[in-house]
């Protein structure tokens, strides 16, 4: 997997040119080495793409975003072979064993939660929620049964951005959460895909009508990465500026710390994966979690 992330917002066409991506503005045109690229984000409805481009984006399992109107990310494109034993790894995937998956996803929560409570303490925020928290990590039961997860949220979203504020309404910070778990989400899914396994097979999350439950469990515990830009960035803005999408789009340029050591985002979700895949696989029985603290890539 390459490491830039190229964001594309006036563009006409983007065209394969030997093995690289081509962006043509009027008569200019960058040439960028596709297999130097991690994620490629599409904001302009009205660019072109070639088949040939789009057949060596997934070939090198670029994570290809496309965006809508509102810019926000509708689309990923994604190979319909990831790995040389996809058919092996989703057999195994069918037929994880519902046990581990609940062992495994009460875990998820206790590690959220622990990493909301980083974010919390790293902007100080109130002692007494953290507190709580804390209470709701040892209160975490097999598949989180009494819905700690759900519980610490409330109280969590509430500390960092204020009383007031209702996941899922439409305002500034819901939009940058929302952008940004969207970045994350899509990420995840393309090193899902690329270890050949399935994105909408998943350990909780269950909905019919979604091909990323896998990635949606996978994702939990890095959201509070999001959530602390959008703190920072996004509190007293009256509108979701473009600045604002390519910060949160380059977040995936950042290291976390994840086995006692700093990683890149990609790095970190391919750890994070392998020792999930391994776990669920009955090879090993710990799983390793990231952190949810940022470092430059440049340490």
């Amino acid at each position: 997997m390459g490491h830039r992330v190229i964001y594309v917002e006036r563009c006409e066409y983007l065209r394969l040119y030997l093995d690289n991506l081509k962006v043509e503005i009027k008569e200019n045109e960058i040439l960028f080495p596709i297999a130097d690229i991690q994620i490629l984000v599409i904001d302009n409805y009205k660019s072109h793409l070639s088949v040939p481009l789009i057949n060596k984006l997934t070939e090198n399992n670029v994570c290809t975003i496309l965006c809508g109107v509102d810019h926000l990310p509708k689309s990923y494109i994604l190979p319909m072979n990831g790995h040389f034993s996809s058919s092996g790894n989703i057999e195994k995937q069918i037929v994880w064993n519902p046990y581990k998956k609940e062992e495994l996803h009460a875990l998820i929560v206790k590690h959220k939660i622990l990493n909301q409570i980083e974010i919390l303490k790293e902007n100080n925020r109130s002692f007494e929620v953290c507190q709580k928290l804390y209470q709701f990590v040892d209160e975490v039961q097999l598949g989180d049964c009494t819905n700690r997860e759900g519980l610490a949220a409330k109280m969590y979203f509430r500390a960092l951005f204020g009383n007031d504020f209702i996941r899922f309404e439409e305002d500034v910070i819901n939009a940058g959460l929302n952008y940004g778990y969207s970045i994350f989400r899509s990420l995840i899914t393309s090193i899902i895909v690329a270890k050949g396994y399935l994105a909408n097979i998943g350990i909780f999350h269950k909905g019919k009508m979604n091909m990323f439950n896998l990635s949606d469990d996978i994702i939990e515990v890095f959201r509070p990465i999001v959530d602390n830009y959008v703190f920072n960035h996004l509190m007293d803005e009256i509108l979701f500026k473009q600045q604002h999408r390519e910060d949160l789009i380059n977040l995936t340029n950042y290291k976390v710390k994840i086995d006692g050591r700093k990683q890149t985002i990609a790095n970190a979700i391919n750890i994070y994966l392998d020792s999930i895949f391994k776990y669920l696989n009955e090879e090993e029985e710990f799983v390793i979690f990231p952190d949810p603290v940022l470092f430059p890539n440049d340490i």
